[in-house]
């Protein structure tokens, strides 16, 4: 689900990739023509699939996404100004390095074409080497955008992840719990709310010391995460040794059952520490709103002062027990 082995964000310098990776689209109305510029980026390596205008082209970027397009300016149906402000609107999962194959040369021509959104221009008829190093130039900008996009991505995995116990943050609590409310109740689904928090955990820090304690607060965190629906249900730290666990479409009285089926694998297994075995206990809250108990007021603010009112009951009550009440 995450990437969080540490590694460099910074932007690689790449060499030698491979040809292979950056499919091409070459866009050609001249049978002849096609086939020469076909069979050359073929040879040298690139997957290309050739089409004879605009309207082909756009067709075949319904079953594959062509990050390079090589298009002819002068086509019937669609010529290649049409067709590269057409990609340009085109909601795509990454940049298109598009360069226009023309016999206009003269200033205003070209112009006009980088004004359509193109990346670059080959002049007819195009010479070989000159159409490999453009080539490269575009695979170039194609993988900095790709590692740019890394980048960004990984940053912000990181900005919605507790960095020791690895779940997802406050800030990821804060941000997706409404959007699940107001998915719930558009849909007139379920949703539930599980809060937990480790029993004695100040004692186990005392007594242990502070790393034996996150040692602990990350097993934990395992179990939970083993024991909920990949990809649906998540876990977010609120803080300290409190968790909160999200689980959509769930109804209230199976959200009860999970809670107390998490409460005995913790409680049923030692955590191991670096000198020792250690059972932890967790006492749960449990709340959420069934289809047909939905009401106007739930928000996530009552959802989790809800949910940590009967926390704190079984807390109060002897710890390592299940507590809760529906909406």
């Amino acid at each position: 689900m995450r990437d969080l082995n540490g590694d460099a964000m910074g932007v690689p310098m790449q060499q030698n990739i491979p040809a292979g990776d950056f499919p091409i689209l070459l866009v050609e109305d001249n049978p002849v023509s096609r086939r020469v510029l076909e069979k050359s980026l073929a040879k040298a390596g690139y997957d290309v699939t050739a089409v004879e205008n605009g309207q082909e082209a756009l067709g075949a970027f319904q079953s594959r996404f062509f990050p390079i397009v090589l298009s002819d300016w002068l086509m019937p149906e669609m010529d290649g100004l049409e067709l590269c402000k057409a990609v340009r609107k085109m909601s795509l999962p990454g940049y298109i390095f598009f360069v226009l194959l023309t016999a206009k040369d003269s200033k205003n021509d070209i112009i006009q074409g980088l004004n359509a959104g193109a990346d670059d221009y080959l002049t007819k008829p195009v010479l070989q080497a000159e159409l490999m190093a453009r080539i490269r130039t575009g695979v170039r900008i194609l993988e900095l955008e790709k590692s740019l996009k890394t980048a960004v991505e990984k940053i912000e995995v990181l900005s919605v992840t507790d960095p020791l116990t690895e779940c997802y943050n406050r800030r990821y609590l804060n941000e997706q719990l409404p959007q699940e409310i107001k998915r719930a109740r558009r849909y007139r689904r379920a949703l539930s709310l599980i809060l937990c928090d480790i029993d004695h955990f100040k004692k186990i820090n005392d007594t242990y010391g502070h790393a034996a304690g996150d040692l602990a607060l990350k097993a934990i965190v395992r179990r939970l995460t083993a024991s909920i629906r990949k990809g649906i249900d998540w876990i977010s730290r609120m803080g300290g040794e409190e968790f909160v666990l999200v689980l959509p479409e769930t109804e209230f009285r199976f959200a009860l059952k999970t809670a107390e089926r998490l409460r005995q694998k913790i409680a049923s297994k030692p955590v191991d520490l670096a000198d020792t075995h250690l059972f932890v206990t967790l006492s749960f809250g449990v709340t959420g709103f069934n289809a047909d108990t939905l009401k106007k007021d739930i928000s996530p603010d009552k959802m989790i002062s809800k949910a940590d009112h009967y926390l704190y009951e079984a807390k109060k009550s002897g710890r390592n027990r299940v507590l809760g009440d529906v909406f």
